[in-house]
């Protein structure tokens, strides 16, 4: 792997991706992407987006469009960018979310800048590390143990349809870095009471007494090391297991979950910042460039539209006020069982059917969500 240059490899990436979103009118005044440089590792790993902008549009559906149309403009750019691109943005916030602290901190603390205000972005960032530990963050970190962990993680399941070069080091990649380091992540965020900011960060700096050999290990799959790369992507896979179940007896039991306004808001916040990027990525996914694979995103939905529908129903309680009965309409629009594209198909004319219901719960603003 091109470790040494990945920075300038997605700081290009970013700035097309900028180019090709202004192009489109998207109206983004800042873009990010999850994780940290350092956990970036070409050629393997994605970029994962999020676009802040100033306010709502008044049309999410036609948003989404050329969402979608700027995303496959820039995949289109290079036959490598059907895996490093390769999904539309994850979020979308305005920046009245995230000056407001409604964007989820564990969330925003893995955030570095595209582009946009550095003013503004150190602020969000030294606020979410800052911010008292609270249930939002259990939630978080405890959610990618519980995806993972347990069996949960299938390297079968991390799909090579996209890897333009060296299967075998992207499934080495997989199991390293889709599975050992988020989980080591989040388990010394837990441990720690700490927002990591990323899993080279979280293995450099978390290093539990007789676990510094693991750390090490997978940090030299990160860096390429020469010692790292002769490890069969299941004996890298088995070496996790191991490391894993050691790490976890550091981890602290979950304690009772606790919910309040604030923790509402949040969690709406987070919902719809997810849910308002959902219409480009299907219409991608239903109609990706050619040669670009995405049956295994479309599968990879049902997760992500289960969580949304758990949320709202949480949210919409006991339907007593306007807002709860707006989470509760909106959850009866998402799909809970697996996703196909004719999932998809469907759910793309429901909501088109019911525009009115998706806009407005895309478009509430902070002030207006009471529990």
């Amino acid at each position: 792997m091109a470790v040494i240059e990945a920075p300038s490899l997605y700081m290009g990436l970013g700035a097309l991706y900028e180019r090709e979103l202004d192009a489109h009118g998207i109206g983004a005044v800042m873009l990010t992407h999850k994780w940290q440089p350092a956990d970036l590792l070409a050629p393997h790993s994605d970029i994962d987006v999020r676009v802040l902008l100033s306010q709502a549009p008044t049309d999410w559906e036609e948003w989404n469009h050329r969402l979608a149309a700027a995303h496959t403009a820039a995949v289109g750019r290079e036959n490598s960018h059907r895996r490093l691109l390769e999904h539309p943005p994850g979020f979308a916030f305005t920046v009245a979310e995230a000056d407001g602290r409604l964007v989820s901190a564990p969330e925003l603390a893995t955030w570095s800048l595209i582009s946009g205000s550095t003013r503004d972005f150190q602020r969000w960032k030294s606020r979410a590390q800052m911010a008292p530990w609270c249930d939002v963050d259990e939630r978080f970190y405890r959610g990618i143990l519980h995806g993972r962990l347990g069996g949960r993680y299938q390297l079968a399941a991390d799909s090579t349809d996209n890897v333009v070069e060296d299967i075998v080091a992207y499934r080495r990649h997989c199991a390293a870095w889709h599975y050992l380091a988020p989980c080591w992540f989040a388990a010394a965020a837990l441990a720690t009471r700490t927002r990591c900011p990323g899993k080279t960060a979280a293995l450099t700096q978390w290093r539990p007494e007789g676990l510094d050999g693991y750390a090490e290990l997978f940090l030299g799959h990160a860096e390429d090391r020469p010692e790292a790369r002769p490890r069969s992507p299941r004996h890298l896979l088995r070496t996790a297991h191991v490391a894993l179940e050691a790490a976890m007896r550091r981890v602290p039991a979950a304690g009772p979950a606790g919910q309040g306004e604030e923790h509402t808001r949040n969690d709406w916040v987070m919902t719809a910042g997810m849910l308002r990027v959902r219409v480009a990525r299907w219409l991608y996914y239903l109609d990706p460039p050619p040669s670009v694979a995405t049956d295994y995103l479309i599968r990879r939905e049902a997760k992500e539209l289960r969580a949304a529908a758990h949320t709202l129903n949480a949210l919409a309680a006991d339907e007593a006020t306007p807002t709860q009965r707006l989470a509760a309409r909106m959850a009866a629009l998402i799909p809970t069982g697996p996703t196909t594209a004719g999932t998809l198909r469907a759910t793309l004319a429901l909501w088109h059917r019911q525009k009115s219901t998706v806009q407005d719960f895309l478009t509430l603003t902070p002030g207006d969500v009471h529990p």
